[in-house]
């Protein structure tokens, strides 16, 4: 295949798959259940934490996991008692459970005390330093800037250690890419899409690697970077648009057909 075939591939998947038919079975769903900023951000944000396996249950236990938060993300997770926050002791989600999810809400209600919330944050740290690498850095290190138990951490990727963290930059694509499909949410004016990472996962990089988009075997930080890089030849404004093509082309089977 040679570049324009691939282009005209990337296109064509990017067209059919990011619409709206696409966000009833997948984890966007979540915070697409709600319309204010802050409870898209922190539904996002959670939704986008569980984020491993079949889709269908990641969609139902973050639906769940809203429940658990009375279905208004924002007001509970800056308001809630401490009565309340012992109710979230019976969610689990795989290895993450209630002790999980309370830490992660108390250190999400300092992300709204101290900084404004997730978009101030994030978008504050890209206008102090034009890197997206550095940013996820630091919102890790702030994310865990309080007493918890370590194994809270091990739900949050460290680009430090080397890691894809592909559901943070999943995250990220829901919050900050903005078009007319209706699927992210271009919530995050200030971060330009161009900063964008693709999110890999083991699909995305056997993806990548069949389209030629890829070469490293391993689906680290270090791939991240490579395919993201790949794509950017194709759109270096929104290289991450892509991601709906590597999507597309998994559940088209591309694999299976090349």
């Amino acid at each position: 295949m040679n570049s324009q075939e691939l282009m005209d591939l990337l296109e064509q998947l990017h067209d059919k798959y990011n619409r709206v038919d696409f966000i009833e079975h997948d984890p966007v769903s979540v915070p697409h259940r709600f319309t204010g900023q802050e409870d898209r951000e922190i539904s996002g944000f959670l939704a986008a934490t569980i984020a491993w396996g079949n889709r269908k249950a990641i969609v139902k236990s973050a639906v769940r996991m809203m429940e658990y938060l009375d279905n208004s993300p924002y007001d509970f997770t800056v308001n809630a008692s401490h009565a309340e926050l012992s109710t979230l002791a019976g969610y689990v989600h795989r290895t993450f459970n209630g002790m999980d999810l309370t830490h992660f809400i108390l250190a999400l209600r300092r992300f709204y005390t101290l900084h404004g919330g997730l978009g101030g944050f994030f978008q504050q740290q890209w206008r102090a330093t034009g890197d997206m690498r550095t940013v996820l850095s630091r919102f890790r290190a702030e994310f865990f800037a309080f007493d918890h138990p370590t194994r809270c951490e091990k739900h949050l990727s460290s680009i430090d250690k080397g890691a894809a963290c592909k559901r943070l930059n999943m995250y990220l694509r829901w919050m900050v890419r903005r078009d007319d499909r209706g699927v992210d949410f271009g919530l995050w004016p200030d971060i330009p899409m161009s900063a964008l990472y693709l999110p890999i996962d083991v699909h995305a990089g056997n993806m990548g690697r069949a389209l030629g988009l890829l070469v490293r075997r391993q689906n680290d930080w270090k791939a991240v970077e490579e395919i993201t890089a790949s794509l950017r030849e194709f759109d270096a404004g929104d290289p991450v648009r892509f991601d709906f093509s590597l999507f597309g082309a998994g559940i088209d089977g591309y694999l299976k057909e090349s």
